[in-house]
């Protein structure tokens, strides 16, 4: 289950790669607009702020989060669904997918249906995390690792779900499409206060921790944040009052079949 007030910890660090993706795609009027694990809305209402004359429709598997989207009240549709099961309708211009498909095991492959069945001249840009080999995901397997949760939580945990830039991008290209493909490491500055929790514990619980806090108990879950949280604090020290984590983020935006050379 996702619990979006948890998720939305640190809005701002984690809205900036969708800013940062969105603004490389220079579509001026596409017909409809599709958000892809949307997550709770906030962002994909930005998308409606930008192609005001779009159709717009954020979908997501979490009943929570859509509940936290269509609450928002804006000019988007959210419904939900599971991606995997998604299939463009065929007046799709723009598809964003921002934070989600590293979930979805085998998404590669999903991207060259999409990139296929798009329009011709249609955008599909997305956003992957590519930090998995940082300390605070090395933390997470090794404590996962230990006798005490290895059997039940260790298999939750997969190792680098994402590709590098260059390999999506020679996936969508060799799918008839245009691609930009780059990766940026933001450093982000997260506040450390007194008798408060590691800031990056925090963060993780948001996200990478999802699947762990959902097989444990509550005195399982417990222990196991005490002890990521020593691994933590010795991986990102804190320094003039705050911890500085960087993180690293994958990115493509595609354009598809005829005319796609324009504008990349």
């Amino acid at each position: 289950m996702w619990d979006p007030t948890t998720y939305l910890r640190f809005g701002d660090e984690r809205s900036r790669p969708f800013h940062d993706l969105v603004a490389r795609i220079p579509a001026e009027r596409p017909r409809a607009v599709v958000d892809l694990g949307c997550g709770p809305g906030q962002l994909t209402a930005t998308l409606a702020q930008r192609w005001p004359t779009s159709r717009v429709l954020g979908l997501d598997s979490s009943p929570e989060m859509i509940d936290r989207a269509a609450a928002l009240g804006t000019p988007v549709d959210f419904a939900v669904a599971d991606l995997r099961d998604w299939r463009p309708t065929g007046d799709e211009d723009v598809v964003v997918s921002n934070a989600a498909l590293q979930w979805v095991p085998g998404h590669q492959e999903m991207l060259r249906r999409w990139a296929g069945e798009l329009p011709a001249g249609a955008w599909l840009a997305m956003q992957v995390p590519g930090n998995f080999a940082a300390p605070s995901h090395l933390a997470l397997r090794e404590v996962a690792d230990q006798p005490a949760w290895r059997a039940e939580i260790a298999p939750l945990l997969r190792a680098d779900p994402v590709d590098d830039p260059a390999d999506y991008a020679a996936l969508l290209t060799a799918a008839g499409c245009a691609v930009d493909a780059w990766e940026t490491t933001y450093v982000h500055l997260l506040p450390a206060r007194p008798a408060a929790e590691h800031p990056v514990l925090t963060w993780m619980e948001g996200t990478a921790l999802r699947p762990v806090r959902a097989a444990l108990d509550a005195a399982g879950w417990s222990a196991f944040r005490a002890e990521l949280g020593v691994r933590l604090t010795a991986a990102y020290p804190v320094r003039q009052g705050q911890v500085y984590f960087p993180f690293r983020r994958v990115f493509v935006v595609a354009r598809t079949g005829d005319h796609a050379q324009e504008n990349l």
